[in-house]
């Protein structure tokens, strides 16, 4: 099995944190120099490689902690549905439920909250954004629910961060740097048959290889520049008017499944 990622697994693998030409650098729009551009980018290419490398620290850490016979592991899964595909990182398939556990491998400071779209990873004073964790696993939960015919109530979510990273701002409990293992020990209640464990581990297994890195990566941005469905959740986009504060009466394109789902169009 090939240790070194490829350029697509990178590549998707960092698209759905953050971009190499996001806002927070503009080298389209500003006067940088070729040397700070490229240090910019050299900089950006690091991180990816550092996703990637969390994801096997993940990995090397629930072989480790958790009975394999109990626990059913898949990595790197990417699972079809009606509005594109989603990638997800790791899927466990135990008598106590499915385990979503998406991978953060960050260093710094960490600020965030539940219901904000964008996170912040401050380094010695500089500051980078990366998409909600949370929103992530919100749409990986519903898709594996439906791909799966499994319950939502039956799927719990773990974001782990496993780099050097400190939380500054209160996060939620499913919100890990330590204890992987022991929060999901915490599920004992039994709630899937060994027929259902049986079922379920054998459509992960027949989902292995048939969507390529390419098709997910292209499917991705199909659905970000989507003006018709939620790139989130894939409920429909709808006109929605402000009913108060300063922008009362303004009119703008949301998701439907909202309060569920805070999606809007920018």
């Amino acid at each position: 099995m090939c240790l070194i990622p490829t350029r697509e697994v990178i590549y998707e693998k960092h698209h759905s944190d953050m971009s190499i030409f996001d806002k927070s650098t503009n080298l389209g729009k500003c006067d940088y120099s070729l040397n700070d551009k490229c240090r910019l980018i050299e900089g950006r290419i690091h991180s990816m490689f550092e996703g990637w490398f969390g994801e096997k620290k993940t990995q090397f850490k629930l072989w480790l902690s958790l009975n394999n016979e109990l626990y059913r592991r898949f990595n790197d899964v990417i699972i079809p549905s009606s509005n594109g595909t989603t990638q997800i990182d790791h899927i466990l398939v135990s008598p106590f439920g499915l385990f979503i556990v998406e991978t953060k491998n960050l260093k710094g400071w960490i600020y965030g909250s539940e219901t904000q779209s964008k996170w912040t990873q401050v380094v010695y004073k500089n500051k980078y954004s990366f998409q909600n964790p949370l929103k992530q696993t919100f749409r990986q939960k519903k898709v594996l629910s439906k791909y799966l015919d499994v319950e939502e109530t039956h799927i719990q979510t773990v974001v782990c961060f496993v780099g050097d990273s400190k939380f500054k701002t209160e996060l939620p409990s499913n919100v890990l740097s330590s204890g992987l293992g022991r929060y999901i020990k915490q599920f004992q209640d039994t709630v899937l048959s060994n027929d259902e464990i049986v079922r379920i581990c054998s459509l992960l297994i027949d989902t292995d290889g048939k969507i390529s890195k390419r098709e997910h990566i292209q499917s991705l941005h199909n659905r970000h520049s989507s003006e018709t469905v939620c790139p989130r959740c894939g409920s429909a986009l709808v006109e929605r008017t402000v009913k108060q504060g300063i922008r009362t009466g303004t009119q703008f394109i949301g998701c439907s499944g909202y309060p569920k789902c805070r999606f809007t169009l920018n």
